[in-house]
């Protein structure tokens, strides 16, 4: 079907090298948003341990069991606030990683996408006489590709905006919840 084996050979070598390209991207993004998430869970057990210390030796210096629990009540806000908060900034890091990574996704998809319609020009062109239902069912077969991807890739983001709007719901809840608590 190819005339020239070369064509054939430098379209494999590019694809190659794009997936490993992208690859490296991918591996640097994910690395970059597990520092983040690595950060932010030192930062949130320092200060937990902190905190831990200081309201154990509060209670403990308690004189009477009202004392005691009126110091464990407030506590119990700025700890309720402080996951909310840690939940927010993770959904923040995960947020931003996948933005990255479906930056990269589809840029690799357009560039792949591209080549294959490229190569199948190339193929239909060189193709013998004749040949022309065939290069008709792969031009399809392609285009047919192409569609379920973009459907694919489309309900994924919905899919993942719903579970943002869902775990920001959820934090924004759990603060008023905290802060009702509090108030009363």
């Amino acid at each position: 079907m190819f005339s020239n084996t070369e064509q054939y050979t430098s379209a494999s070598k590019a694809f190659f090298e794009s997936q490993l390209a992208a690859l490296s991207a991918l591996t640097s993004i994910a690395v970059h948003g597990t520092e983040k998430l690595v950060a932010l869970n030192m930062e949130v057990a320092k200060a937990s341990a902190a905190d831990t210390a200081a309201a154990a030796k509060d209670l403990l210096a308690a004189k009477d069991p009202q004392a005691f629990f009126s110091l464990a009540t407030a506590y119990t806000t700025p700890n309720a606030e402080k996951v909310a908060a840690y939940g927010r900034q993770l959904t923040d890091i995960v947020s931003a990683t996948k933005a990255e990574f479906s930056k990269v996704a589809d840029a690799q998809v357009a560039e792949v996408q591209s080549k294959i319609s490229a190569l199948v020009d190339d193929i239909a062109k060189n193709a013998p006489a004749g040949s022309e239902n065939v290069m008709a069912m792969l031009k399809s077969s392609v285009a047919n590709a192409h569609a379920g991807y973009e459907q694919m890739n489309s309900a994924a983001k919905q899919a993942v905006e719903a579970t943002d709007a869902h775990v920001t719901a959820a934090s924004d809840q759990l603060t008023q919840v905290v802060k009702k608590a509090a108030a009363k």
